[in-house]
C-alpha cells in the first residue's frame, strides 16, 4: 500500500503532462530523431522541434529534448573527447556562451505562436543549407569558430538547433567523418551545459518538461542506440537523404497552419 500511494501521485502527474492528442505521433518522431542523432551527430532537434512544439509547445519540447539528449548521449560523450580537435570545439563553445543566453530569451519572453513561425522558417532554410551542399572554403580562424558558435548558440538557446551552421562550417575542412561527429558530440555537450543553466535562470524547466521526460527517454534512447549502430553499416549519403526527407516533412506538419491535422 505505501509504494501504491507514492507512486500513485506520480502516475497522476505524468499522466496530465501528455497532451491530449499527438501523442503517438510525439512518440514516432522522438525515435526517429534518436536515430539521425545517433547515425550523424545532429539532426534530433531538426526533427522533432518542429512537430513537438505544435503537440506541446516550444517552450516545454525544447527543454524536453535538452534533457533527454544529455541523458541519452552521454555514454558517446568519451569516445568522442577523444576523436574530437578539441581545440576547434573549445573555441567554437565560447561563441555559445554569448549566443546561447540570447536564444534562451527569445524562448522566454517571445510569443509561442511567432516562435513556432519562427522555428518553421529557420528549419526550413537550415535543411536548405544542408541539402545545398553549401561549404565554407575559407581559412578558418579563431574568431570565425568563435563566431559561428556564436550563431549557433542562438540557435540551440531558442530552439534547439544549433547543428547545421556548425555542420555546414566543419565539413568544409579536410577533416575525416569520425572527426567531424566526434566534434559535434562534443561541442554539443558543451552548447547542452550552457543551455541547461540559461534555461534554469529562465524558469524553463517546469514540472511538465521532466513527467514528459519520463514517457519519452527511452524511445530516444532506443533510437540513438539504433542510430550510432547504423552509423557503422549504413551508407552515409543514403541515410543522410531520409534524414533530410524526415527534417523537411516535420517543418511542414510543424507549421501553426497544420494544427487541425494533430489535434
Amino acid at each position: 500500500m505505501g509504494d501504491t500511494g507514492f507512486l500513485a501521485p506520480l502516475v497522476l502527474r505524468i499522466a496530465a503532462s501528455l497532451p491530449d492528442q499527438g501523442l503517438y505521433l510525439l512518440a514516432a518522431c522522438t525515435f526517429i530523431a534518436g536515430m539521425a542523432r545517433g547515425f550523424s551527430g545532429f539532426g534530433a532537434a531538426l526533427i522533432l522541434i518542429p512537430i513537438g512544439g505544435s503537440i506541446v509547445g516550444p517552450k516545454i519540447i525544447s527543454p524536453v529534448l535538452l534533457v533527454i539528449d544529455t541523458l541519452a548521449a552521454a555514454g558517446m560523450l568519451p569516445a568522442a573527447f577523444r576523436g574530437a580537435n578539441r581545440r576547434e570545439v573549445f573555441t567554437m563553445a565560447s561563441g555559445a556562451l554569448i549566443g546561447v543566453p540570447l536564444g534562451t530569451a527569445a524562448l522566454a519572453l517571445a510569443d509561442p505562436l511567432i516562435l513556432r513561425w519562427a522555428i518553421t522558417v529557420v528549419s526550413a532554410c537550415l535543411l536548405a543549407l544542408l541539402v545545398s551542399g553549401w561549404r565554407y572554403h575559407g581559412q578558418p580562424s579563431a574568431p570565425l569558430t568563435a563566431g559561428v558558435g556564436g550563431v549557433a548558440g542562438i540557435f540551440s538557446g531558442a530552439a534547439q538547433l544549433g547543428g547545421p551552421p556548425v555542420v555546414a562550417y566543419w565539413l568544409s575542412g579536410a577533416s575525416e567523418a569520425f572527426v567531424v561527429r566526434s566534434n559535434l558530440m562534443l561541442y554539443f555537450a558543451i552548447s547542452s551545459l550552457l543551455t541547461a543553466i540559461s534555461y534554469t535562470i529562465g524558469g524553463l524547466f517546469v514540472e511538465r518538461v521532466f513527467a514528459l521526460t519520463l514517457v519519452i527517454l527511452p524511445l530516444y534512447g532506443s533510437g540513438l542506440y539504433i542510430g550510432s549502430r547504423l552509423f557503422k553499416l549504413a551508407k552515409p549519403s543514403t541515410f543522410r537523404f531520409i534524414c533530410y526527407v524526415l527534417i523537411g516533412a516535420s517543418a511542414v506538419l510543424g507549421m501553426p497552419a497544420l494544427d487541425t491535422l494533430l489535434r
